[in-house]
């Protein structure tokens, strides 16, 4: 099988911080998963690098919008790398590649009447002496009367037009901006409101909140939207007219799915069509709740504009992380940076928290207590301790080696379904569910080992001793692979213990088992860390 997936481009002008690491790490765990199964992976992403975000911040630091997306475009691709993120290409919005790639699927738009052009009213600053771009207008939203800006509502989620704001404010100044008329560009939303419709109610696994959300946008009838602004930064519309004004970023961001891993599949010398234009494939993408509509609403219009209507979409939509009980805030820096929590613990215990504990169906919490106290359980005292006194047990007594022996087969079966189960649940995006019944196997392992008293048999039943062991060496191999997914960076040590070359999606049994030397797998996290960070992020020095 054939698989695209795709994690949210993140704003390129400031650190990531963990709320926001928790909706892609799922992405990764898809893109493992598949490729251990055997199927053809496109794993993309990027840093958006034209959003007004990084406009506002290079005006507040007097630098430019290229010098702020390409310092944090690097500060990313670092990050993920540490973390494990296995993309296929991490790239960005400001390269010739998509630049270019964007400019063809606008005019292939516009050729066929999905694109059209339009005079319409915009908020002029005279005191800023410039168009604004909505996310330098700022106001409250008619839907809900909460805080927004000119393209979405931070509270409700709406996709909004800076006209629909009440009491509208330029960002940059605070004055009220005046209308002046001006000639842009718009895509035909409209114009897909049934194709939009047969999509969410087909879906193939899309989160309750996706559903939901999307249906809402139906129900209110789905509106054109403009697809040029007057911007200094961003891609050059293709069209004579219009050379002071830019590609709007909500239309060309979403197209970085398309040029990014179009680049991949012909690196590899293969059709698009077989990833992206088939029932048989599969097309994932995992974000935070915020994006939904952009990648159930906007994103598919733009496909079955350009002909690509047979797209198999998975949605895997995140709620909302909190820290400590309250809402993230970059604002007062009540956060968690990524670049600090990367440097200072370990990159699978980050991934696994995050994974097990994650927004999948309404909002959850990280506190620095459940962390480590997570840590030192769950992967030092369970997972960790297994491996460790069953490799520790056959290096000490049995020379490092097992041969001859006879697997329990219950232990098989049981393998063998969670394979399976886990599987299911990995592809439904049900990743808390699936690692719990993982973990469990991971209890039921240690009393195993605790029920057949190896040290006891050592000397009355060697055999029985070996066999038992051989059965534990099994169940460390294949836990190997289920988790592999989930903390990469463990996995891969426990098959260097065990002479495996690479993750597999099925049951595997060493016939001969001969260990390299072995190491812990993970460090004991002092509990004192607890109060000290948490003191720490009190003080807004994270």
């Amino acid at each position: 099988m054939k698989v695209i997936i795709g994690s949210a481009w993140p704003y390129a002008n400031g650190s990531l911080h963990i709320g926001r690491l928790s909706a892609l790490i799922p992405a990764d765990v898809l893109a493992r998963y598949h490729r251990a199964k055997g199927d053809e992976v496109v794993f993309v992403s990027g840093s958006d690098c034209h959003g007004t975000p990084i406009s506002i911040r290079a005006r507040e630091e007097g630098k430019s919008p290229k010098e702020i997306s390409t310092f944090y475009h690097s500060e990313f691709k670092t990050c993920f790398e540490k973390l494990g993120f296995s993309y296929d290409l991490f790239t960005k919005t400001d390269t010739p590649n998509h630049h270019q790639g964007v400019k063809k699927f606008i005019l292939e738009l516009y050729n066929k009447g999905f694109i059209y052009e339009k005079d319409i009213e915009q908020n002029y600053c005279e005191h800023c002496e410039q168009f604004l771009p909505d996310r330098y207008i700022e106001g409250i939203c008619p839907h809900c009367n909460g805080v927004a800006r000119g393209d979405q509502c931070e509270e409700c989620s709406e996709l909004l037009d800076p006209e629909d704001l009440i009491d509208k404010k330029c960002k940059i100044c605070g004055q009220e901006p005046v209308i002046k008329e001006s000639k842009h560009l718009f895509f035909a939303l409209s114009k897909f409101q049934e194709d939009i419709k047969k999509l969410v109610d087909e879906d193939h696994g899309w989160r309750d909140n996706a559903i939901k959300i999307t249906k809402r946008y139906l129900r209110e009838g789905l509106r054109d939207r403009a697809v040029t602004r007057d911007l200094e930064w961003g891609v050059d519309v293709p069209l004579e007219g219009y050379e002071g004004k830019k590609i709007y970023v909500w239309i060309e961001a979403v197209m970085a799915y398309l040029t990014a891993s179009l680049k991949c599949i012909e690196e590899r010398g293969q059709d698009f069509k077989e990833y992206w234009n088939t029932d048989e494939s599969r097309v994932y993408f995992t974000h935070g709740k915020d994006n939904i509509p952009f990648h159930t609403v906007i994103f598919p219009a733009l496909l079955f504009g350009l002909g690509i209507d047979k797209c198999n979409i998975r949605i895997i939509s995140s709620e909302h992380l909190n820290l400590e009980g309250k809402k993230f805030s970059t604002s007062r820096n009540w956060a968690v940076w990524v670049p600090y929590i990367i440097e200072n613990y370990n990159a699978d215990s980050i991934r696994y928290f995050l994974i097990a504990n994650g927004a999948e169906k309404r909002d959850s919490d990280f506190s620095w207590r459940e962390f480590i106290n997570t840590h030192n359980g769950e992967l030092l005292g369970g997972f960790g301790n297994f491996i460790n006194r069953s490799l520790s047990f056959i290096h000490k007594y049995l020379d490092g080696e097992l041969k001859n022996c006879e697997l329990n087969l219950a232990w098989k079966r049981d393998l063998t379904k969670l394979y399976v189960n886990f599987g299911d649940n990995i592809e439904k995006g049900n990743f808390k569910e699936g690692i719990q019944e993982v973990f469990s196997m991971v209890k039921k392992a240690n009393k195993f080992f605790d029920d057949k008293k190896p040290w006891i048999t050592l000397k009355e039943d060697r055999k029985e001793c070996e066999n038992t062991l051989y059965t534990c060496v099994q169940i460390i191999a294949n836990l190997s692979n289920i988790l592999e997914p989930i903390m990469p960076f463990a996995c891969e040590k426990i098959r260097g213990f065990l002479n495996i070359e690479k993750p597999t999606w099925k049951f595997i049994e060493l016939k001969e088992v001969r260990l390299n030397k072995i190491d812990i797998l993970f460090e004991r996290i002092d509990k004192k860390k607890i109060l000290e960070e948490v003191q720490r992020l009190k003080e807004k020095r994270i």
